[in-house]
């Protein structure tokens, strides 16, 4: 059995590696059946270790993934000064990371929330970002791209599958907080029958990069709400897995 993987559809540079796993090809069972990549959800931590297996064998991946501890925050971690225990040296969670180091892989866990994959100009400086709606009001993208310290106007971004506006339901606050940072953001708000907004994750995305100078946006298209047979969707189903995105330079040109 082979892990079920969506590759970014993107014009990075080619040594770049780029995706999102999808729900198949694992061994977990419901609700989290089958690729749960999440430790923290309620699964079986041995199955969540072998559908790990799973993913680093089918992907021939360089090295284990860097598995943060995600809040819903902006802290990046610096992926180049681990010392091997998956948090970041300085202590704490994080909601990104970047790396600089060939071979090594970057991971954001998620199951409606966008996972933001970045990679500079030359490929030599990557970026992962947890962007639920929490995180991007908060300026998790911009942490990001500050962090990878390269010209915005040449960095790549694919924007991963994250649940749709059509079923993406918030309140006046999220809205507020979005509108706060940028007036124009109510454009990604739709009201609705309830009193309440429908919201457009990918448009504030690609607001918040523009705002930063990066242009080159690519997207997965996917809503993981309506999708239940590839994505695991929290708002869909509450008890569920985690799909995983995932960032990498090879060494090799395949």
């Amino acid at each position: 059995m082979s892990a079920e993987f969506l590759a970014a559809n993107w014009n990075a540079p080619a040594l770049v590696r780029a995706g999102c796993t999808l729900r198949g090809g694992g061994q977990s069972a419901a609700p989290y059946a089958s690729l749960n990549l999440g430790d923290h959800v309620g699964d079986e931590p041995d199955i969540v270790a072998r559908n790990r297996a799973q993913l680093r064998t089918t992907l021939q991946l360089p090295s284990e993934p860097l598995w943060l501890q995600q809040v819903h925050g902006t802290i990046v971690c610096d992926a180049d000064a681990m010392d091997g225990s998956a948090v970041p040296r300085v202590g704490g969670p994080a909601d990104a990371a970047i790396t600089r180091a060939t071979g090594r892989v970057l991971a954001i866990l998620v199951a409606d929330c966008m996972p933001v994959l970045f990679a500079s100009a030359e490929g030599d400086v990557l970026g992962a970002a947890h962007a639920g709606w929490r995180g991007l009001s908060a300026g998790v993208l911009e942490a990001t791209v500050g962090a990878m310290r390269v010209d915005p106007a040449g960095i790549h971004a694919w924007l991963g599958p994250a649940i749709g506006t059509g079923h993406f339901e918030v309140g006046a606050d999220v809205r507020a907080a979005f509108m706060a940072h940028d007036a124009r953001a109510e454009q990604a708000f739709v009201p609705n029958a309830r009193g309440r907004w429908q919201c457009d994750l990918a448009m504030l995305a690609r607001a918040r990069l523009g705002a930063l100078g990066v242009t080159r946006i690519a997207a997965a298209r996917v809503c993981t709400f309506a999708d239940p047979a590839r994505c695991f969707s929290y708002r869909r189903d509450g008890r569920t897995g985690r799909m995983a995105a995932l960032i990498w330079r090879s060494a090799r040109r395949d």
